[in-house]
């Protein structure tokens, strides 16, 4: 492990505990002990001429609890709690990081080339909606094939149930869902399992109910700057380093005492920073200079919808240097295709065969053409970057949950044309992620859910509904009451994945076919680390074929039919080609409707599908 060490918060020593935070604008800060190590005493914080106020006090150790006092006013918790047992606006409780029993010694992570992500939200995942329940669950990912869980955010929020986009508490894990000792057991299970574990964090706002870093200080917040979610952090104004450090240690904090393998950085397009060095290329320096000296590595993703190719570029060459991004082109062009949404964002693609192949081959679409609705010219060119940096997508929780009803993808295409997308997914040679259930085409939607108090809570509903109003399909006041309200138990309740319905048809055949092809993903050197070669391209509006080579001679041909009926020629000429397996096979589709070929004509298809051929170089089919 590395040398890295806290800065901010109660850091425990041996027999003491130091507790430090920045309040730059208070004179005074005392520390109002609620634990065994002095239940119901004051002690004063020295203040420096940083702005930072801290003291080392003997006897109070983990489980106790502590709020501060600024100039008499409080008590409020800790801006850098690592845990608040009785809610965000209660007492912050310590935490020692330091002793849990790792059993991880030796892992070193996973990395993204390799990666397939499975991306959860631990309220709905289980039942139970808790760490202890998730790491049951994790030997059934392992089986699956996926090798990386990516977890929605956890820090704390308002209220029993939230995306937890709301998050007010960064370094603070949900106590909805248990402990911070529960989720370094998940974690570690993870990687028993050979599971890499991601964080989603948030750094381009905090939620509106319960972030107390403005009461520290008024320094947290832009002057001049706001999201589409309120006030942006100040990265770039008076007072910004204390600000740009705060979040950088959550970072490592999350790197560090969690063992994590990488974060995925929410909307950094709404990150504002007109400094020098982008915030976003300051964190990833700081996490990989914390790495430096130790054998495991952490990936930093960044959900970006600017298409920024220096996001990926080195520092050297004007770049971030991040390890990928989110791109969610791919699903753009997928859904317009596959299921006709064309308002929105939706607008500026065009839902071809030929818009698919582009972004497969690019990793995104946009790389610097005219986008309507983005409103101007959109993205750079890719060249030059591995496509296994592009992190792509057929469902995420943003593209089912900013959906009025939540809807699945699968829930609006026939399940013929679903297995044909998910097999173009996860043979593509960007890196592919999952969203909880979809692997079996789980019937669940996924909702907005927020649960925030009576001042706040009619709001949210009232704003989510006039959110729709712009879609033609919600224009009546009407229609939009019909709207779930996210503030209502039974929203959040409906979008806990029904576990039964996956031992039966047709999820079970849906289950087989994700378990096949990512086995295949794993296992064939033109999808792998062998990989040599890739070239997609359209055979008529609805359908693609995508050769995958591997440095071995052997080669992996994809032909997909993603929407209608009706041959596919295929070029038999330069290779000879074994059949692997159909999507229409028996044991994928209980209704099957065989897709018929020979070594002389096209590819019959009644129906949408998939053939996926391999070169008779590599040829012995693995089972």
């Amino acid at each position: 492990m590395s040398s890295w060490e806290p800065t901010l918060g109660a850091i425990v020593h041996s027999g003491a505990t130091q507790f430090r935070v920045w309040a730059p604008e208070v004179k005074s800060v005392e520390v109002m002990l609620e634990g065994s190590g002095g239940a119901g005493e004051a002690r004063s914080l020295t203040r420096g001429p940083d702005g930072f106020h801290q003291a080392l006090i003997p006897g109070v150790t983990e489980g106790d609890r502590y709020r501060y006092r600024l100039d008499g006013q409080g008590p409020f918790p800790d801006p850098a709690s690592r845990f608040q047992p009785e809610g965000v606006h209660g007492p912050s409780q310590v935490v020692d990081a330091r002793h849990f029993p790792w059993t991880d010694f030796g892992w070193t992570g996973i990395p993204l080339e390799e990666i397939s992500f499975y991306e959860l939200h631990i309220g709905t995942f289980t039942p139970e909606g808790t760490f202890a329940a998730a790491v049951d669950r994790l030997p059934y990912l392992r089986d699956l094939g996926i090798n990386a869980v990516e977890l929605m955010p956890l820090a704390d929020f308002p209220g029993r149930w939230n995306w937890g986009y709301d998050g007010v508490a960064p370094f603070a894990p949900a106590r909805c869902y248990g402990s911070p000792a529960d989720l370094r057991r998940l974690i570690d299970r993870a990687h028993a399992l050979g599971l890499a574990v991601f964080l989603d964090v948030v750094y381009n706002h905090l939620g509106p109910d319960g972030a107390y870093q403005g009461t520290f200080s008024p320094y947290y917040y832009s002057k001049t700057a706001t999201t589409a979610w309120g006030a942006a952090i100040n990265f770039d104004g008076p007072q910004c380093e204390p600000v740009r450090d705060y979040f950088i240690e959550n970072a490592l904090h999350w790197i560090h005492e969690y063992h994590l393998d990488g974060l995925r950085l929410d909307a950094t397009h709404a990150i504002v920073d007109t400094s020098g060095r982008q915030f976003v290329a300051s964190l990833n320096g700081a996490v990989k200079a914390s790495l430096k000296d130790a054998e495991r590595q952490a990936c930093i993703i960044a959900e970006d919808e600017r298409n920024l190719a220096e996001m990926l570029l080195p520092e050297s060459e004007g770049g971030w240097a991040l390890d990928g991004v989110w791109a969610d082109d791919f699903h753009h062009q997928m859904r317009r295709l596959l299921a006709g949404d064309s308002e929105s964002y939706f607008e500026d693609f065009e839902g071809t065969a030929a818009g698919v192949a582009a972004t497969a081959r690019n990793g995104w679409f946009y790389t610097g053409q005219h986008a309507p609705h983005f409103g101007g010219p959109r993205g750079m060119q890719t060249t030059g970057i591995a496509l296994s940096r592009f992190v792509v997508c057929l469902q995420n929780h943003d593209q089912i949950g900013n959906r009025a009803f939540g809807e699945r993808l699968h829930h609006q295409i026939d399940l013929a044309a679903w297995r044909a997308a998910s097999a173009l997914l996860l043979l593509l040679p960007e890196t592919p992620l999952l969203f909880m259930g979809q692997e079996w085409a789980a019937t669940t939607p996924f909702l907005f859910f927020t649960d925030h108090g009576p001042a706040l809570g009619p709001l949210v509903t009232e704003g989510r509904r006039k959110e729709f109003s712009r879609f033609s399909a919600f224009s009546n006041p009407v229609t939009r009451k019909r709207i779930p309200d996210p503030q209502q138990a039974c929203t959040f309740e409906a979008c806990r994945l029904n576990w039964a319905e996956m031992g039966t048809e047709p999820h079970a055949s849906v289950f087989r076919l994700y378990q096949r092809l990512l086995k295949l993903r794993r296992s064939e050197p033109g999808l792998g680390k062998s990989a040599t070669g890739f070239h997609i391209e359209a055979a008529g509006p609805d359908a693609l074929t995508a050769v995958r080579n591997a440095c071995d001679g052997s080669a992996l041909l994809l032909v997909v039919r993603l929407r209608g009926s009706g041959p596919i020629d295929w070029d038999r000429a330069a290779r000879a080609w074994d059949p692997v397996f159909t999507t229409e096979d028996a044991s994928f589709a209980p209704d099957s409707h065989p897709i018929r070929f020979d070594s002389d004509g096209p590819i019959q298809f009644s129906r949408p599908g998939a053939v996926v051929f391999r070169s008779r170089a590599a040829a012995g089919e693995e089972n």
